[in-house]
């Protein structure tokens, strides 16, 4: 009976609607319901006066009005399209809403079809299906309730919350399934999301061990699941057999998986906000539906809708005229623009399929034997790093644990890499075995071309890697880098861009970590992960040192070559002014007084040259000074020349002697021949390195880079043994071994300040799970003050030879002045060489006089000798005169024999040149006395 009355009542206001729907301004909603409470929603939000009240509406224009034909649905297929066809579509409905069964969306489809068949939109409340998301099936449906498929962000979402980067995902293999995992394809490639394994089921079977035990050897933990309760159900306990639902391991699945009664505890599922308020998404669409035909009225010219009058689409059997398809294409792009801020399941907008996004979700975690426990939300509304919120303390994890899996499987054996690099890692030509003996010595075999060469390796970061695997309770193996590079982002054999050297090997999973001198920089950190720095450092430039010594010239530095050169020029060009102006002046010569009798002479160019001397050096003029007032008044401009000239010397003569120089012979990364090189000048870095990277990076110093580029090392070996050679002039390279080179040449030190600030770290790979353990080891060491042991073990050298720099005032010492030192040591050798020649003149001149005077007395005596002869003469003839004749004389005189004549001699004294004396006969026979003669 009461069926009967409900029936009745159901015809009457159908027809009721029915007339009601052929007045003006009036549109016809269908509505396909599941069950008799979902009427009664669509019948009060149809009632309603939201949206629809004239001052929503305005005073200008009339609000439509709403009028409704509803039907029950139907499971069947054919039924429910035969009941849209002669109930809904023969009323001429302007849109239609439908609900589904639980787990059956096919009625619901077939609603969808038929409409779309006729060009009607459709509004589904309760489909989740992702096959209506085909535009090309169901071209004219939109839906309040978001799709299965609308999880995959979500789910993205909270893997990088949980900071996840490695998945494993299992999906059916069905649209449904293939669909879900395109779209979260798509999200995790945006945020680098690593799927490592995909396993594709086919559902309905009972067992899926073969597939699931692939899994237990792959990297990652974190499994996402999408499927039916049904198959969730054989999954879960084939997961548990094989030790997948441990500690250590995440599970992500879906809402419908949260239902199986296989579920374990720890397990975490999303689950739609008010998803199962059908009758709440049923007023939402109601009210999208008012909220769209609002619009449209209000600008129906714009829009070119007729609401006043309202077209008609006909019945299934006839096909619809263009101009219905044209004002339901206009309805349907309306609706799906519609937005409703304060929906009864909050905000509900469309994607351009007609989808609901930005839905809530309820993040729920299975906790004892199957209960759900609500631990977070996810608002897609939210921006992205707001999304989530999750209370971490209500989580309760697989196997009961409290903490947030790790999300990777984490090898306790780690393989690590490192690179030759003095004072970091010293590399010996050592045999395992002989190495092993060593303490603090790591055998580091190295693969060559496929040949193993075995190392034996220590230093700073071998100390500092014993120490972390000894904090950390790791094992590890070495190895040196087969290439000896650090690593850099390049071409291979023609190919894609790839990394070679340490950081190819980490990328390719060759190693699991690297322990060298690795700077952090951008495009390394792109690719890999780096803990927290071990030590921090720059770059700086190595150079050879600027000899300090003194050279015996030193005291002439202050002036250059042609400045003294000019000096010594205007000495003598004054000198010989002053000489001609005090020569030529009437006025120089003068008394000195009126009484003095005697005359001054004029300066002479002797007393001239020894005046202009004598005023440069300073030193006192006692005489030979300028006599005439013009000489005079150049003898003051050059005494004024001379202070200057000697005040100048002065100053320079200190800030060359005392005043520190720079032992450096550049100042920095700005200086000029760095900025604009020269021929001359050569400075380079490390091919491929962290130092050339930074280079390349800063536009500023991109011509250092290509002057470099063409210059730079292979080893920094190389580098450093030629600035000690003088073949190159600098040397860009981090300051810690730079800085260690320094203090171990006497003959290096770096120039300027430190550039390009960075720090060395341990790399590891992408998400490695031992980032933060290393990193906070690492902070621990610099805490207790490990790593500053280490830099005085290794870095900071004690045992140097080179003279630590004075600190105090500088003075000067013999090596400054030593110079003039020798300048007087010169004079006084000049002078007692000038005094042996003198001496030696001297004597010369002496011997010449004395010769001279030697023959003035020679000549002398000679000249006595011949007037005496004469006298002689003169006296024997006067005797001879006065004597009687011969003949009477005959008896008493003795004639003088000649030999006895001979016998008288005049004695000459020999010159300097001869040898003795000589004796000159008086008798000759050119003079024979006439008694000899007489006789004879």
């Amino acid at each position: 009976m009461m069926l009967f009355a409900l029936t009745l009542s159901t015809l009457l206001l159908l027809l009721s609607i029915g007339s009601r729907a052929e007045e003006k301004n009036t549109f016809n909603v269908g509505f396909m319901y599941a069950k008799e409470e979902e009427l009664t929603s669509f019948t009060e939000a149809l009632e309603d006066k939201k949206i629809l009240s004239p001052k929503d509406c305005g005073k200008h224009i009339s609000c439509p009005k709403l009028a409704y034909t509803a039907h029950r649905l139907v499971p069947n297929p054919m039924a429910a399209a035969k009941l849209v066809c002669e109930n809904l579509i023969s009323k001429n409905v302007s849109v239609v809403i439908t609900s589904s069964f639980p787990n059956n969306d096919i009625a619901a489809m077939a609603v969808s079809y038929t409409c779309g068949s006729k060009f009607i939109p459709v509004i589904g409340v309760s489909v989740r299906d992702n096959v209506f998301s085909d535009k090309n099936t169901h071209g004219w449906f939109m839906r309040t309730m978001s799709p299965w498929s609308d999880q995959a962000q979500a789910w993205t979402d909270l893997l990088l919350y949980f900071k996840w980067t490695h998945v494993i995902f299992i999906h059916s293999s069905d649209p449904d399934g293939r669909a879900v995992f395109g779209k979260f394809v798509a999200k995790a490639e945006k945020h680098d999301i690593e799927l490592e394994q995909i396993m594709e089921y086919n559902a309905g079977l009972s067992n899926y061990t073969d597939k699931l035990q692939e899994l237990h050897l792959k990297k990652s933990r974190i499994f996402i699941l999408y499927a039916t309760k049904d198959d969730a159900d054989v999954i879960f306990e084939d997961a548990k057999r094989l030790k997948l639902l441990e500690e250590g391991y995440g599970w992500i699945v879906t809402e419908q998986s949260l239902r199986s009664s296989k579920v374990p505890d720890g397990v975490l599922g999303l689950q739609l906000s008010k998803g199962s308020h059908v009758e709440e998404h049923i007023q939402d669409a109601v009210f999208v539906v008012k909220k769209a035909l609002r619009g449209l009225c209000k600008n129906s010219t714009e829009n070119k809708y007729s609401c006043s009058k309202p077209l008609t689409s006909g019945n299934c059997d006839v096909e619809s005229s263009h101009e219905w398809e044209k004002q339901s294409e206009i309805l349907f792009n309306r609706l799906r623009d519609t937005v409703l801020d304060d929906g009864e399941t909050g905000n509900v907008r469309f994607n351009f399929m007609g989808d609901r996004i930005d839905a809530t979700y309820e993040i729920m975690n299975v906790q004892s034997s199957g209960k759900l426990v609500k631990v977070g939300l996810h608002d897609g509304s939210k921006p992205v790093d707001a999304k989530v919120n999750i209370s971490l303390s209500k989580i309760q994890w697989l196997g009961a644990a409290k903490e947030k899996p790790k999300g990777i499987r984490i090898a306790t054996h780690l393989h690590v890499v490192t690179i030759k690099e003095i004072p970091f890692v010293y590399v010996e030509n050592v045999s395992t075995a002989d190495c092993k003996k060593s303490v603090q010595r790591v055998p580091c075999p190295r693969n060559y071309s496929g040949e193993i060469i075995e190392h034996c390796c220590y230093g700073y970061a071998i100390d500092m890697l014993i120490a972390l695997a000894a904090e950390t309770n790791f094992t590890y193996d070495l190895h040196l880098v087969g290439d000896g590079q650090f690593g850099n982002y390049e071409k291979r054999n023609g190919s894609s861009k790839k990394w070679n050297g340490m950081i190819g090997e980490l990328i390719d999973n060759v190693a699991d970590m690297i322990v060298a001198p690795l700077t952090i920089n951008p495009e390394r950190a792109e690719h890999i992960d780096f803990s927290k720095p071990f030590k921090y450092q720059g770059l700086t430039i190595l150079v050879k040192k600027n000899e300090k010594d003194s050279s015996l010239g030193s005291f002439l530095q202050p002036f250059r070559d042609t400045l003294w050169v000019l000096v010594g020029l205007s000495v003598h060009v004054v000198a010989l002014v002053l000489y001609l102006l005090d020569r030529f002046s009437p006025f120089g010569r003068f008394k000195l007084a009126k009484n003095d009798d005697t005359e001054e002479d004029a300066l002479n160019l002797s007393s001239a040259m020894w005046f202009a001397w004598g005023v440069l050096l300073n030193s006192g003029i006692g005489e030979g000074t300028p006599r005439s007032f013009s000489a005079r008044v150049l003898g003051m401009v050059w005494a004024g020349f001379a202070m200057i000239i000697v005040a100048s010397y002065t100053a320079n003569l200190a800030a060359f002697l005392v005043l520190d120089r720079p032992e450096a012979a550049i100042s920095g990364i700005d200086d000029a021949r760095l900025r604009n090189p020269q021929e001359k000048f050569r400075y380079a870095t490390v091919k491929n390195s962290a130092v050339a990277m930074y280079f390349k990076r800063q536009v500023e110093l991109s011509t250092m880079y290509r002057t470099m580029e063409q210059l730079n090392y292979y080893e920094p070996e190389d580098a450093i043994r030629d600035v000690i050679n003088d073949k190159l002039q600098a040397f860009i390279w981090d300051s810690s071994r730079l800085e260690f080179e320094e203090a171990k040449h006497c003959d290096l030190v770096t120039a300027g300040e430190l550039f390009g600030r960075s720090g060395y770290g341990i790399g590891l790979p992408k998400d490695s799970p031992w980032t933060e353990t290393i990193s906070l080891a690492i902070l621990s060491f610099h805490e207790k003050g490990e790593m500053e042991q280490l830099d005085g073990k290794w870095i900071l050298v004690k045992d140097t030879n080179c003279v630590e720099k004075d600190q105090s005032p500088a003075t000067l010492g013999l090596t400054n002045m030593a110079g003039v030192f020798m300048m007087v040591a010169g004079g006084i050798v000049a002078g007692v060489f000038l005094i042996i020649i003198e001496m030696a003149y001297k004597r010369h001149r002496g011997l010449k006089e004395k010769e001279l005077e030697l023959a003035k007395t020679a000549a002398n005596r000679w000249r006595s000798n011949i007037e005496r002869r004469r006298t002689l003469r003169k006296t024997l003839a006067e005797q001879q005169l006065a004597l009687p004749s011969v003949d009477t004389m005959d008896t008493k005189l003795t004639p003088m024999s000649a030999e006895k004549l001979n016998n008288i001699d005049i004695t000459l004294r020999p010159s300097p040149s001869q040898a003795g004396y000589q004796r000159v006969p008086l008798y000759t026979k050119a003079y024979q006395s006439p008694l000899i003669n007489k006789k004879n």
